[in-house]
């Protein structure tokens, strides 16, 4: 047994290797039998460890515009993690309708002063950044709480805005909120995310916590049956446990027509340290035992809830790709 701090690394830089045997197409989602549909893919297709050169990408494709066209021959879904360091762009938006087949889709994570994180202000928009008033606009960063209400509902707008034309071509999955370790739970926090349903509308909304204590022996049964009442996807989470800010792995559905499912590695050692890249902190790969514990639990949320994404974030070199494919190969024992 490996141990919960444990990378699951045999030699980060030979990662390919691992890839290579069992790169077949994957693009369609998998029917499971007396259930839904599920779409395996990866938190992001642009990391640096992913584009370097004979990691993922074919020689060749060397563009934003290539990389994506070849990602979405391999995969059926793919969350997008630019939003939340900056508000997305209509015509952006519009460049990934273009350069992806019917059928794909993007699950968007939330802009940081959505869910209570804070934003660089250079990163806003030209008319946002111009509208703060005077003593924000000395800041480096902001909080959504530090808005007046009118620039607050502009955030919001911009970014309902920027992917509407995903949401046009029916290529919008979800909207990933993923709230701070620091927000627990409580009447002001459920009010939050209800406000978020309500601002975005016929936008599908997710919601990922990050802190234990809305699964703890007090608070998980009132967590659940708040998401099942409004019908708000949750956030299934592979994360390393044991710590105060393990979330359990509860594999709950919580809505009729989507689950999610994200797997972030079990890296233990690293998980609680700041100031570590993302691309170290998810660097995990799962093995075959690992993936095949979840592979029966993804197949029967499949049969509560229509559509089914399980996203790897462990997106360092080959490990996200490696880990979705052998998934989505596990989950055709369960197909149709």
């Amino acid at each position: 047994m490996t141990s919960a701090g444990s990378t699951h690394d045999p030699g980060f830089e030979h990662s390919t290797a691992l890839a290579q045997p069992i790169l077949v197409a994957a693009a369609e989602p998998v029917k499971i039998a007396q259930g839904g549909e599920v779409r395996v893919g990866t938190a992001s297709w642009t990391d640096p460890t992913m584009t370097a050169k004979g990691v993922f990408y074919p020689e060749g494709a060397s563009t934003a515009e290539e990389r994506l066209r070849y990602y979405a021959t391999r995969f059926p879904v793919v969350e997008v993690d630019a939003t939340y360091y900056a508000l997305p762009r209509e015509q952006q938006s519009k460049l990934w309708v273009e350069r992806t087949p019917d059928g794909f889709v993007m699950d968007v994570k939330a802009h940081a002063l959505m869910t209570g994180q804070p934003s660089e202000v250079k990163r806003l928009p030209k008319e946002i950044r111009e509208a703060l008033p005077e003593q924000l606009k000395e800041k480096t960063r902001i909080y959504g709480k530090d808005l007046p209400k009118e620039l607050y509902d502009d955030v919001w707008e911009a970014f309902k805005r920027g992917v509407e034309p995903l949401r046009e071509a029916s290529k919008l999955g979800a909207i990933f909120l993923q709230f701070p370790r620091w927000v627990f739970p409580s009447n002001e926090a459920r009010e939050r995310i209800l406000d978020a349903a309500s601002r975005l509308g016929d936008m599908q909304l997710t919601v990922e916590f990050r802190h234990g204590s809305w699964f703890n022996e007090k608070n998980a049964e009132r967590t659940l049956r708040f998401l099942s009442d409004n019908k708000i996807p949750y956030v299934i989470v592979d994360e390393p446990q044991g710590l105060k800010s393990s979330v359990p792995p509860v594999a709950a559905v919580t809505s009729p027509e989507l689950a999610v499912f994200r797997f972030h590695g079990r890296r233990a050692d690293l998980w609680e340290k700041s100031n570590i890249p993302p691309n170290e902190r998810f660097r995990y790969l799962y093995d075959e035992d690992e993936l095949a514990d979840w592979a029966p639990r993804v197949a029967e949320a499949a049969r509560s809830a229509k559509n089914v994404h399980a996203l790897m974030n462990n997106c360092s070199g080959s490990y996200g790709t490696t880990n979705a494919l052998q998934l989505a190969e596990l989950l055709k024992q369960y197909q149709l």
